[in-house]
Parts: C-alpha cells; sequence; structure tokens
C-alpha cells in the first residue's frame, strides 16, 4: 500500500511508526515535495493480522534475503512436533444458534477469518461447542476484547 498527495500527486514518504500500547499501530507518511503529513492508525485487530502476516510498516531498507520467509518460519522447532500423533481426530466444532447469531454481527469481508480464529481456539481446548461464552472467553484470552 502506497499514499499519494492529492495536492502534488507525489508518493509520501514513510516518516514514523508508533504502537500506543493499546494494540493499535499508527504510522506518519510526509510528501516529500509540499511536506504534507497524513497518519495511519490502524485497530488492535488489523495491527495483529499485519504482524502475524510479517509485514513491516515503513517499507525496508534491504533487499528480501534467499529463502527469508522460510528462515523466518522454522527458526525453533515447536515441541508437539515430536509428541506421539493422537489416534482421535478432533470433530468440527459445533456452533449454537446464539454463536451464530452473533457472528451474524461481524463484517462479512473478516467473517471467515474471525470464525476460523474462534474454531481453532475451541479445538485447542477441547471444545466441542461454540457459544457466546466461549466467544467471550477467546476475546478475552486472546487480547482481542476492544473489537
Amino acid at each position: 500500500m502506497k499514499f499519494l498527495c492529492v495536492d502534488c500527486d507525489r508518493q509520501m514518504a514513510f516518516e514514523e511508526r508508533a504502537v500506543p500500547g493499546d494494540g493499535t499501530l499508527a504510522a506518519v507518511f510526509t510528501c516529500p515535495s509540499c511536506g504534507r503529513k497524513t497518519a495511519m492508525l490502524a485497530n488492535p485487530m488489523e495491527t495483529q493480522l499485519v504482524s502475524s502476516l510479517g509485514v513491516k510498516i515503513g517499507g525496508r531498507t534491504v533487499p528480501d534475503a534467499n529463502f527469508e520467509g522460510i528462515r523466518t518460519g522454522v527458526t525453533a522447532g515447536r515441541e508437539e512436533a515430536f509428541a506421539p500423533a493422537s489416534t482421535t481426530k478432533p470433530g468440527p466444532v459445533r456452533w449454537n444458534v446464539d454463536a451464530v447469531e452473533r457472528l451474524g454481527h461481524v463484517p462479512s469481508f473478516v467473517r471467515g477469518m474471525v470464525k476460523k480464529i474462534y474454531n481453532e481456539y475451541a479445538r485447542e481446548r477441547g471444545i466441542e461447542e461454540m457459544t457466546p461464552d466461549v466467544m467471550d472467553r477467546a476475546r478475552s484470552d486472546l487480547g482481542l476484547e476492544g473489537m
């Protein structure tokens, strides 16, 4: 994503990145011609998504190293990789009517991602049915209360 100065039609340059501590992320961009500034503010969920994708706000100053994405993804082993395989595979999480209704209030463009987050949360904890109470616990445990 790039920002353009409306007056000068020039690409704005990254100036500053701030993480206020409330889960949000702010970035400031400046036009190199006229000095006009604009800021971008990402909410906690957007900030978490961007961070999980490994996106660097402000761009890079050095070129990508060969296989950098792979190297950063395998820097450490996972303990569960060496655990004996389970003979029973957990079934899908059932969603009760109230949880489905609540999920319907989530904007459609992120609904699939939100449902996936809740399903993974439930599976990791052996929860078989998604309810609004489980959704509240997941939001709290995952640090997503402000969204």
